[in-house]
């Protein structure tokens, strides 16, 4: 050894030195980049990737809420639950989003996934959060999904709960609908504390009482495979459920209602005068309100928009009418408290009135001769209203119907009530700039000109004559229970005011209105039963003038939209009234004889549905299998 390391030059001792330093030097180098890669990785990278990889085999996914019932006031269940089918893609498990796209475009020839592809590579999408391709699917579809699910890794499909409408659209304006929050609504104080994708109550009650219908999620952490399939729930937090909302409707009575009612538009409301309670309320036309449960389409949206007769309004509390002849009842007890007539005081009516140069007809052309107050009231005599309605002036009336409840809103639990109108001098001066003119009063002393009410605020005014003269803030909601029975909140009746009208004056009232149903001239004769029971005031409102000469045209020769609308009032029994009910048919004519009929199989209903619980003995639960056995 000794003798070979003599033989080497001072050349060949460098040349190795050399290569040694390169060899050390990549050596270097390599273990450099090593490190550095560790550091980047574990510390840099460490926490995403930490992440990336439990997402690989552990994930939390949302379990929703059961929203919560609302049933009727006798505990029949009016909105349910049910399950539903959406399927997502995971494309961190779904890896070629191509080739699932095509397996999906194969299976189902409708689906669009150029839509599911762009959601899918969105910027700003988070990593294993699924992503929606299809919603509330029908069972053959999840059946295929899964059968071919081994041919589709990242395809999963969610078990969501949506709403049933047991009662479809006969409800559907005072249960309302639901759908998925939107950006809009996420900003809205309202709703603090609500995420993306929750649905959330957009009409009627769903919406009104939304925050105790909705519940809270739940959640589940899941072990998942490649194809990230659910293997095994590793922990779960169960979700808790929305509270369960009693309405005071009746269902039978509002089946009742619902098949009286074959106008193709209108409102008809049933109430208890003894405490406002809102037995029945309708509004045609309607909707289906489970077409919104997992998003409506756009073709079903814009029809629903476009509709002349605008089916997703709420006519019985947002729609504005003229009262009509209805409107008389407030006039009478205006004049009588004023003390500016006695019922006894007569008035001639020749079939018209006139002011200074302008003549206003009597429903009645030949006249009524010699009225009295409550002849006027059961005649509905146009004269005679007019002769006192000037006498009390347009201010003072508007005080009247105040005190009554027109013109504001009642407070019902329900989005979008309207407050209707009730003019004053003041009002047309701040609102059109002119002064008001004496004729107008006249107008408006038949519930025509200005006035107009919503058939809530009519109904409930008639409610407080019927009672002896307490105005009820309308009830729709009994009571607020967990879903183990615990109350959370319960609405008594609420008196709100007394009518500026004594006994005297009431009984007078109640009297009259008697008449208008049971008087041989009376104008709600279509309403007249066995038992005399029934009191009630028609009403006829016109929706536009029609000159004198165009007055007697024939009323189909008259565009529908221009026809007067047919209203009718009613309460009964005369001596202690448990039962309200009004009717408005719009551009439906003569109110005694078009609104009239239909409260009339309204009123008979409800004592038949009276009479078959109290036989059966059942009370309310009766009620369901009566209100099928009653095919009005």
């Amino acid at each position: 050894m000794a003798r070979k390391r003599k033989n080497l030059t001072d050349y060949d001792q460098a040349r190795y030195r050399s290569r040694f330093t390169i060899v050390v030097s990549l050596i270097s180098c390599a273990v450099c980049v090593i490190m550095i890669k560790l550091w980047y990785l574990q510390i840099v990278k460490g926490d995403e990737l930490r992440r990336r990889s439990e997402n690989n085999r552990i994930r939390v996914q949302e379990v929703k809420p059961l929203r919560g019932l609302i049933t009727d006031r006798a505990g029949r269940i009016l909105v349910d639950n049910q399950p539903s089918f959406d399927v997502s893609i995971i494309p961190e498990d779904a890896k070629d989003m191509t080739v699932i796209a095509a397996k999906l475009d194969s299976l189902f020839e409708e689906r669009q996934m150029e839509q599911c592809r762009d959601v899918v590579f969105a910027p700003g999408r988070k990593p294993f959060v699924p992503v929606k391709i299809d919603r509330h699917i029908e069972r053959e579809k999840l059946a295929v999904i899964e059968t071919n699910a081994i041919d589709l890794p990242g395809v999963v499909v969610d078990v969501i709960p949506v709403r049933k409408y047991n009662y479809d659209e006969m409800l559907a304006h005072v249960l309302g609908y639901v759908g998925e929050i939107s950006t809009g609504e996420l900003k809205e104080n309202n709703y603090s504390g609500y995420k993306p994708d929750d649905i959330v109550g957009k009409e009627g009650i769903e919406k009104t009482l939304d925050r105790y219908l909705k519940g809270y999620s739940g959640g589940e952490q899941i072990e998942v495979n490649v194809a990230g399939r659910k293997l095994r729930v590793l922990g779960r937090v169960d979700p808790v459920p929305g509270h369960n909302i009693q309405l005071t409707i009746d269902a039978a009575l509002q089946k009742i209602c619902w098949n009286a009612f074959e106008e193709p538009a209108g409102a008809a409301i049933v109430m208890d005068p003894r405490d406002g309670s809102i037995l029945a309320m309708m509004s045609k036309p309607s909707f289906d309100p489970a077409q919104f449960n997992r998003g409506i389409t756009e073709e079903n949206w814009r029809q629903l928009l476009e509709d002349p007769l605008s089916p997703l309004q709420n006519r019985a509390i947002s729609g504005q009418y003229p009262p009509g002849s209805t409107y008389k009842v407030i006039v009478a007890a205006a004049a009588l408290e004023e003390r500016l007539l006695s019922a006894e005081k007569q008035v001639y009516c020749s079939g018209s009135f006139t002011l200074g140069d302008r003549t206003y007809r009597c429903w009645k052309k030949e006249g009524h001769g010699q009225v009295d107050l409550e002849r006027a009231i059961i005649e509905s005599c146009d004269v005679y209203f007019y002769t006192i309605g000037a006498s009390i002036g347009v201010d003072t009336l508007a005080e009247y119907a105040g005190k009554f409840g027109l013109g504001r809103k009642t407070g019902i639990c329900l989005p979008a009530e309207r407050e209707g109108l009730i003019p004053t001098k003041q009002w047309k001066v701040q609102k059109m700039k002119e002064p008001w003119q004496k004729g107008e009063t006249i107008s408006v002393s038949i519930g025509q000109g200005f006035v107009l009410v919503t058939p809530l605020q009519l109904i409930n005014a008639y409610c407080a004559v019927a009672n002896g003269g307490t105005l009820f803030k309308p009830r729709l909601v009994n009571r607020i229970e967990t879903v183990t029975g615990e109350v959370i909140s319960e609405y008594p009746p609420e008196a709100v005011s007394k009518l500026p009208a004594d006994g005297r004056t009431l009984r007078f009232l109640k009297d009259a209105l008697w008449g208008v149903v049971n008087d041989d001239r009376g104008t709600g004769r279509a309403l007249r039963r066995d038992e005399r029971d029934v009191c009630g005031k028609t009403g006829t409102a016109q929706v536009i003038g029609m000159p004198e000469d165009e007055e007697d045209l024939r009323e189909e020769s008259v565009p529908y939209n221009q026809r007067d609308h047919a209203l009718f009032v009613c309460f009964a029994p005369r001596q202690d009234p448990e039962v309200a009910v009004l009717v408005i048919v719009e551009h439906g004519g003569h109110g005694g004889a078009v609104a009239a009929p239909v409260a009339r199989k309204i009123i008979d209903g409800y004592f038949a549905l009276k009479k078959m619980r109290s036989d059966k003995g059942v009370g309310q639960q009766g009620g369901e299998e009566a209100g099928k056995r009653l095919e009005l």
